[in-house]
């Protein structure tokens, strides 16, 4: 399996630099003096969409001649993919079609269908959304926009880390959740092309860790029936960005559902941005493992701000 080289990434930012933005960098002296060690957020929560996912859509989607782009953009997806497909694919004015499970919070939904996308609805579970994504697809003639499992994606992923390493090139670690592994994949090549001594540590729930069992075992493995308030991680991790993630990442660390909502709720009230709970599972395995990052320099990739405020948890 290839992995997406140094070059292949920076092509990428090249070609979506003008569809996104170069999101800030936050800090926050509260979680600073809980951990004892320097934090820095990349906030992703500001990004069009509102989620990273912004940036590997737009390069797969900007990546075809606009000729081979006529019959639009498909894929499956639970919210933040959907919304980056349905705006990327605006902007190059084309028509997308997303499939979306019956149990993907309202908020997304609606934002899909306020950039444009034709949306169907089906059934919760991977099967069911594969397979209507599938119909869609023979009836459009649409290209698939895979959520995770491409070369492409994650090396749009992978310009975020590029960014903050950039601007914070002395990281000690750099932390993301892992879903997919588009972004987990994507920071952790970043890391070991232009910054091997910061160490990738991917964060997960202990209801979806698929990729924390994969990774002591060094083979993929599932789980059964996931459930979690991170809903943009109830998915299994592709087997290329698993690949990259055996040979990239430094550790996993998982976290309950008290502590993704505690750390979520910490956010809101000490920084004051709007967070969704997959991006709080990044602060969560902070906070569990601060001995871990005391006396250090870490930065969090903020991954979205998606929220459906009436069903807030706290």
């Amino acid at each position: 399996m290839e992995f997406p080289s140094l070059s292949d990434i920076k092509r990428a930012h090249t070609r979506i630099s003008k569809y996104i933005y170069n999101t800030q960098i936050m800090t926050s002296s509260t979680i600073n003096e809980i951990v004892g060690g320097e934090v820095f957020f990349k906030c992703e929560n500001f990004q069009k969409v509102g989620a990273f996912k912004m940036r590997g859509a737009t390069n797969v989607i900007m990546s075809y001649r606009p000729e081979e782009r006529l019959n639009g953009f498909a894929t499956h997806s639970s919210g933040n993919h959907a919304q980056a497909v349905a705006k990327a694919a605006a902007d190059a004015g084309v028509k997308a079609y997303i499939v979306m499970p019956s149990n993907a919070p309202q908020v997304k939904v609606d934002a899909v269908k306020g950039y444009g996308a034709e949306v169907t609805m089906c059934e919760p579970t991977e099967e069911a959304r594969a397979e209507a994504c599938k119909k869609v697809i023979e009836r459009t003639g649409a290209i698939q926009v895979h959520p995770y499992h491409d070369t492409r994606i994650i090396a749009g992923q992978a310009t975020a880390a590029k960014e903050f390493i950039e601007e914070q090139p002395e990281l000690d670690f750099m932390i993301t959740p892992v879903g997919g592994g588009g972004l987990a994949a994507g920071s952790a090549l970043t890391l070991g092309h232009v910054s091997p001594t910061t160490k990738m540590i991917l964060a997960e729930p202990e209801a979806v860790n698929d990729t924390y069992k994969s990774f002591k075992s060094g083979k993929l493995e599932g789980v059964k029936d996931p459930k979690s308030i991170a809903d943009g991680l109830l998915v299994s991790v592709g087997e290329l960005n698993f690949a990259i993630i055996k040979e990239y990442v430094h550790d996993i660390y998982c976290v309950s559902e008290q502590e993704i909502v505690d750390a979520m709720r910490l956010v809101w009230e000490r920084m004051k941005i709007v967070i969704e709970p997959s991006s709080a599972v990044a602060v969560a395995a902070l906070i569990k493992h601060k001995e871990v990052f005391a006396g250090k320099k870490t930065g969090i990739i903020i991954t979205g701000g998606n929220v459906q405020l009436n069903e807030l948890p706290f």
